[in-house]
């Protein structure tokens, strides 16, 4: 009998873990408390953007072939290899190992997990309950983030071969909720040979992208949002200070503008009425709002304007994921929830340098 409440609670469980490692919040000033320059950060960086880059649709395609499960294990493998990476890496060739291992870790996970979570449920008749597995499982990760980000002195304090072996720990703890996941009746990996496999996911994937434009739309749609919002947090890092606040309030304000997400995500239930294009609207307006009140030289304005946006980005993702699920086939879910992934990262990658170039200029 399929155990469908403890396979949820499992994915709760790791994702409460790896929200929880708090290196991710300070890795850059871990490492420039190392010794490493500004520019061998930068690249280090760079190493993890361009290995999720490369990795973020094949782990997709790998978990639909050869099952969201083994992939869920693997994460958490790679998240323990990470770690390691970091915690005994004297160069910054080790350095740029660790990130990219931290990347393909992220890759893994990405698809599988939503995937296993609407498969599981789906085979229960409970597809309808996806809605809040997603509220509750994002819900999870901004407070888990949230506090981790809260942690970043003790982190600084421990140094960094003591923070990542905190991490190293949290990777193997959550290796033994995925361990114990089950892969849903009907979606074991399918018989034959693994090239051919894999030809025919992406050969399906592709022809189920070019006759479903619904489903570009959507995902560009949400990418869109998403990247306006997510950048434009960002940006008022350094916005904040820059129009008088006290550096002593910069850490407080930051986290209670992570949090707003937070708030999006518990609204999420109040929508349901709202046809999805309605919702989309309202979301894409007001992120757009929130931007041009961040614009602004008034501090208050700036403020609200942040938090307006990060809580209509996490509403509209939800209800994004919930509607892409709706929309795409069984066998091709994880591979298809990973290219909605990727076009958010080209989205990203056209976004950010027009807002840079905005709010430099305001």
């Amino acid at each position: 009998m399929f155990e469908m409440k403890r396979q949820i609670r499992r994915l709760y469980a790791i994702t409460a873990l790896g929200s929880l490692q708090f290196t991710g919040a300070c890795w850059a000033a871990l490492l420039a408390a190392r010794g490493f320059s500004l520019t061998q950060i930068g690249f280090a960086e760079t190493i993890f953007h361009f290995t999720s880059f490369l990795f973020e649709v094949p782990s997709g395609v790998m978990a639909d072939v050869f099952g969201r499960r083994r992939c869920m294990i693997a994460s958490q493998c790679i998240s323990a290899m990470a770690a390691a990476a970091m915690l005994f890496s004297d160069s910054m060739g080790d350095v740029c190992v660790g990130m990219a291992l931290s990347a393909l870790s992220y890759n893994f996970a990405s698809g599988s997990r939503e995937a296993l979570a609407y498969e599981s449920l789906k085979c229960c008749g409970r597809q309808a309950y996806y809605e809040r597995f997603a509220v509750n499982d994002a819900t999870l990760w901004r407070i888990g983030a949230a506090l981790a980000t809260l942690c970043t002195g003790i982190a600084l304090w421990m140094g960094a071969r003591a923070a990542y072996g905190v991490d190293l720990v949290l990777a193997l703890l959550g290796l033994g909720p995925a361990l114990c996941l089950q892969e849903p009746e009907g979606h074991e990996a399918a018989a034959g040979g693994a090239i051919r496999r894999i030809y025919t996911a992406i050969q399906e994937s592709i022809a189920f992208i070019v006759h479903s434009p619904k489903v570009l739309r959507l995902m560009f749609g949400n990418a869109a949002v998403g990247a306006v919002a997510t950048m434009l947090l960002y940006l008022l890092q350094a916005r904040l200070p820059a129009l008088g606040m006290p550096s002593g309030w910069l850490g407080p304000v930051l986290f209670v503008l992570g949090l707003s997400s937070t708030l999006g995500l518990q609204l999420v239930r109040f929508t349901d009425r709202l046809s999805y294009r309605v919702m989309a609207l309202l979301c894409g307006g007001g992120v757009l709002c929130g931007t041009l009140l961040a614009a602004t030289p008034w501090l208050p304005m700036v403020l609200a304007g942040g938090f307006l946006a990060g809580l209509l980005d996490d509403l509209m993702d939800v209800r994004s994921d919930v509607k892409l699920n709706e929309m795409v086939p069984s066998c091709q879910r994880a591979t298809l929830v990973s290219v909605s992934s990727l076009v958010f990262s080209l989205v990203m990658l056209a976004i950010a340098p027009l807002l840079g170039a905005l709010f430099s200029v305001v």
